[in-house]
C-alpha cells in the first residue's frame, strides 16, 4: 500500500513538473519572439529612414494613355530605329534579366559605347539619365541613342521618319496616340512614346513587402545584410525608394578606381570638382543585371560588392560581410523576374 502511495505521489509530482516546464518554455518562447519581433520594427524603422517603397506610378505617367504605352513598346523593341536595322532600345538595355557578360556596350555598326548601359527598370524614378546626368528625364534620355553614331547610328531624324511612314501599323498606331496632332510622326512624339512605356516598367520586391510591414517579407540572412549595409555607411549614396539613382558621387572616394580614362560627369560640366563622378546606380535588381560599374568591368556582384568597400569606404570587407551584403540585395530583385528570370519584363 505505501509503496502503491509514493509512485502516485511521484506520478503527480512529475506531471506538476512538466506543466510548470511547459509554462516556462511558453514563457521563453514568448518573450524570444517578442525580442525578435521588436528587433525587426527596429531594423524596419531604421530602414525607413532613408529608403522608401517604389510608389506605383513614375513621375509623368498620369498623362500617358494605353494607346500611347503600346506604341512606345513596339518601338523600344523595333531595330528599325537604328542605322543597319540589327539594333533596337532592348539590345543594350535587356527587359530581360541573367544577360550575358558583355562590358562595354555595342553599337549597331558594332562600335563600342564605352560605357556599360544600364537597366531601365524604374529609370523614371531616378532624378537624370546617362551615367553623366547628361539627360533630365526619359524623353530627352530616348533621342540621344538613336542619333548616336556608336549607339543606334540613325544619321538624320528624317530617315527614322521615312521608315516609320512607310509601316501601315505605325500609321495607325500614331493616329490612335496622338488623335489631335494632324502629323503625328515626328522625334518628340517617338520618344514621348518610348518614355510613356518605360514609365511603365516599375518592379516589386521583397524589400518593399518588408518596408510595408510584412515581417516575412525577408529571411533572418537577408535581415542581417540589410543591418550590415546601414552600419557600414552603404545607404549614404544608395538612399531612397530606387536606393540610388539620386545623386552623383565620384567612384574612387576613398581609394582610386582603375580606370581613370572616363572624367564622369566633369565631360559633361567641365567642372574640375566632378572628375570621376557619375550617378550612383539604383540597387533594385541588382542581382539580376550584371555587369557592374559605369565601364561595365566588374563581372560578378560579389566584386563589386567588395570593390565598392574598399573604393568608397576604405573597408577590407571579409569574405563573410560581402556574402552577406549580397544575401540581402537578393531581396531586391523583382519577383516576376527572380521566379521566371528569362521570360522578359514587359512592363505592366
Amino acid at each position: 500500500m505505501q509503496r502503491a502511495l509514493a509512485l502516485a505521489k511521484t506520478v503527480r509530482l512529475h506531471k506538476i513538473h512538466s506543466r510548470l516546464l511547459m509554462m516556462w518554455m511558453t514563457v521563453a518562447l514568448s518573450t524570444c519572439s517578442a525580442i525578435a519581433a521588436t528587433d525587426v520594427d527596429a531594423l524596419r524603422a531604421r530602414a525607413l529612414e532613408v529608403f522608401a517603397p517604389l510608389p506605383a506610378k513614375m513621375p509623368g505617367a498620369e498623362h500617358d494613355t494605353r494607346e500611347l504605352i503600346a506604341l512606345g513598346r513596339k518601338l523600344f523593341f523595333d531595330k528599325n530605329l537604328s542605322t543597319n536595322k540589327t539594333t533596337s532600345c532592348n539590345t543594350c538595355h535587356e527587359m530581360g534579366s541573367r544577360a550575358k557578360y558583355r562590358g562595354e556596350s555595342i553599337g549597331a555598326t558594332g562600335k563600342s559605347t564605352a560605357r556599360n548601359s544600364p537597366t531601365v527598370l524604374n529609370a523614371g524614378f531616378h532624378f537624370a539619365q546617362f551615367w553623366d546626368g547628361r539627360s533630365a528625364d526619359l524623353q530627352s534620355q530616348a533621342r540621344v541613342p538613336m542619333l548616336n553614331p556608336d549607339e543606334m547610328g540613325m544619321p538624320v531624324e528624317a530617315e527614322l521618319l521615312k521608315r516609320l511612314r512607310e509601316s501601315g501599323n505605325y500609321q495607325r498606331q500614331f493616329a490612335r496616340s496622338f488623335p489631335d496632332k494632324s502629323e503625328p510622326f515626328n522625334i518628340e512624339n517617338i520618344t514621348r512614346a518610348i518614355a510613356a512605356y518605360e514609365r511603365t516598367l516599375i518592379t516589386h520586391d521583397r524589400f518593399d513587402d518588408f518596408l510595408k510591414g510584412s515581417d516575412r517579407a525577408l529571411s533572418r540572412a537577408e535581415r542581417k545584410g540589410l543591418k550590415l549595409f546601414l552600419d557600414f555607411g552603404c545607404a549614404r549614396c544608395h538612399n531612397g525608394s530606387a536606393l540610388g539613382g539620386n545623386s552623383f558621387q565620384k567612384t574612387g572616394l576613398k581609394n582610386p578606381y582603375a580606370n581613370m580614362n572616363d572624367l564622369g560627369r566633369a565631360t559633361i560640366t567641365g567642372n574640375e570638382a566632378d572628375r570621376f563622378k557619375f550617378k550612383v546606380p539604383s540597387l533594385r535588381n541588382v542581382v539580376l543585371t550584371p555587369p557592374y560599374f559605369h565601364d561595365g568591368q566588374v563581372a560578378t556582384l560579389t566584386e563589386a560588392i567588395r570593390l565598392m568597400g574598399y573604393l568608397q569606404l576604405d573597408r577590407q570587407l571579409t569574405r563573410a560581410e560581402v556574402e552577406s551584403i549580397e544575401t540581402f540585395l537578393h531581396s531586391l530583385s523583382d519577383l516576376q523576374l527572380a521566379l521566371r528570370p528569362n521570360t522578359g519584363f514587359l512592363g505592366r
